[in-house]
């Protein structure tokens, strides 16, 4: 059992250091405040959840086999990273007459903002669901019930990703005399729009 554990959150640990939308967008909101990055990650944590979830129920499946339950969530999710890209953009574009130390244009969303939108991107990527369907039920302690197993590993799985880019959104506040001057800011608001952008495109052209 330990040993099962020890691989699964060695698992965990590859699976929260490779790139992605998720750690994009979460350095994004740390730019702007701790509180935002932190929010963010909570929010990507709560749809690793419910993928979670919703794996152990076996639901997952069915967007695995239908191809166009597939493309539609495909879609839908290009268009939220498309949409979260333009949005960095043109907050980067406002900010371009801000004078360093005299505040970050928009810098504090909302709380329920940060949420949603780390939830939202999570929610939105059908590549999510179909990887917590076959990554889950490899860590299933043999002849331990699958439903509620896959669940608790879910929840630590989450849990797990919350401390891990939690170090995220506390280096980039202690980077924060570097990162606050409006140029650098802006900068990596700009990069971080474009890669969003690119990301969704390509989910969108893929087949």
């Amino acid at each position: 059992m330990l040993s099962t554990l020890l691989a699964f959150l060695g698992a965990c640990t590859l699976i929260a250091a490779s790139p992605g939308p998720s750690t994009v967008l979460i350095i994004k909101q740390s730019l702007r405040s701790r509180r935002s990055g932190f929010l963010t990650v909570l929010g990507n944590e709560t749809g690793v959840f419910i993928w979670g979830v919703v794996a152990a129920f076996g639901l997952t499946a069915l967007l695995a086999a239908s191809e166009m339950a597939y493309d539609v969530m495909r879609i839908v999710g290009a268009v939220v990273l498309v949409g979260f890209g333009v949005q960095t953009l043109r907050q980067a574009r406002r900010s371009k007459g801000a004078v360093d130390g005299g505040g970050w244009e928009g810098a504090e969303k909302s709380g329920w903002a940060s949420y949603r939108g780390g939830l939202l991107l999570n929610l939105a990527n059908p590549k999510a669901a179909i990887f917590a369907m076959s990554f889950l039920p490899q860590f299933v302690p043999e002849g331990a019930p699958q439903l509620p197993a896959m669940v608790g590993l879910a929840a630590l799985w989450a849990v797990y990703e919350v401390g891990y880019y939690g170090l995220y959104v506390w280096f980039v506040g202690r980077m924060k005399a570097v990162l606050s001057r409006a140029g650098v800011r802006r900068r990596l608001e700009q990069v971080s729009g474009g890669v969003l952008l690119l990301l969704g495109a390509r989910l969108a052209l893929e087949s």
